[in-house]
């Protein structure tokens, strides 16, 4: 392996272990209660875009043509103000662990949006794929009802949530890959976070002044520095890295760190068990998208950066 594909291929991994430990991290600020996922969203969108538009100050300049930014508009509502938003609220109402294994469906998604916008066939793998995945996360949604259960147990409306955010995120994928081609993240995500930050405006101003950001447990702020800075800025600076020396394949296989990384560090928090439910719903979405990933034709083609 030469020194490019390592970087590229650590790259990717740094992402989705931050992606995994983020979770966690969202879910524990979520248990404050303090922080409405709204105004949460706000600062993540004020301050990321901050550091992107700093980082656009000191790298070349890159002008947007005049058309792109009614694009880069729709991007910034697709790919940051509904994904992030669902992902807020979603995790106020599921576990880490049920959380993780829901966004492994998100690389199954994507084919299906690709397949409406990009005109992509779909093979008989790749709907067994989606038939095993969605089988486990329905199966998720019944035992939820069933169960029930307090703070802790993850709610229909959480998973529900979550699938909102990986099938808005899917389309985001499938339908900005030429933007992406034809600028630099910077650019794309200094304008998408403006968008973002400006549409949650109206929602956020009355919320502000029921929070008490002055009580808010220095732990907390930690956590939310974390979001700020990894799980957003260095997160997104890190995939494009990745992107231009490892095949997008390979790319696509990292986030399947996110479920791992999440798993492990919110049984070790304890915020979450294992038990035989999970698992046996997180080998039906495995499964599926193992199915999807060995079909001959792909989201993307591979080729080498």
């Amino acid at each position: 392996m030469n020194k490019e594909a390592i970087t590229g291929n650590l790259a990717c991994a740094a992402t989705y272990i931050i992606f995994g430990i983020n979770i966690v991290t969202c879910r524990d600020i979520a248990n404050y209660g303090g922080l409405s996922p709204m105004v949460l969203f706000s600062i993540r969108a004020l301050f990321a875009g901050l550091l992107f538009w700093t980082a656009s100050f000191l790298t070349k300049k890159e002008p947007v043509e005049g058309g792109d930014l009614i694009k880069i508009f729709g991007a910034g509502v697709i790919g940051i103000f509904l994904p992030q938003l669902t992902f807020l609220y979603g995790i106020t109402l599921t576990t880490p662990v049920d959380l993780s294994v829901i966004n492994t469906i998100t690389p199954i998604l994507t084919m299906l949006m690709a397949a409406i916008f990009l005109k992509e066939p779909i093979t008989w793998k790749k709907a067994i794929g989606v038939a095993i995945s969605f089988g486990g996360v329905i199966w998720l949604i019944l035992q939820s009802v069933a169960i029930g259960g307090g703070a802790h147990a993850t709610k229909p409306a959480g998973i529900m949530l979550c699938i909102a955010n990986s099938t808005v995120f899917a389309l985001y994928l499938g339908t900005c890959r030429p933007l992406t081609r034809k600028y630099t993240s910077i650019t794309m995500m200094k304008w998408m976070f403006l968008v973002a930050f400006i549409l949650s405006l109206p929602f956020t101003l009355p919320k502000l002044g029921s929070t008490d950001f002055v009580s808010i447990p220095t732990k907390v702020w930690w956590e939310v520095a974390f979001l700020v800075f990894f799980a957003t800025f260095i997160a997104y600076f890190l995939i494009p890295i990745g992107q231009k020396r490892i095949r997008p394949t390979l790319v696509s296989m990292y986030g399947y760190l996110q479920p791992i990384i999440a798993t492990i560090a919110s049984i070790a928090a304890g915020m979450d068990v294992l038990t035989f439910t999970k698992i046996a719903a997180a080998v039906l979405v495995f499964t599926g998208v193992y199915i999807v990933s060995q079909s001959k034709k792909r989201i993307y083609p591979e080729t080498e950066s």
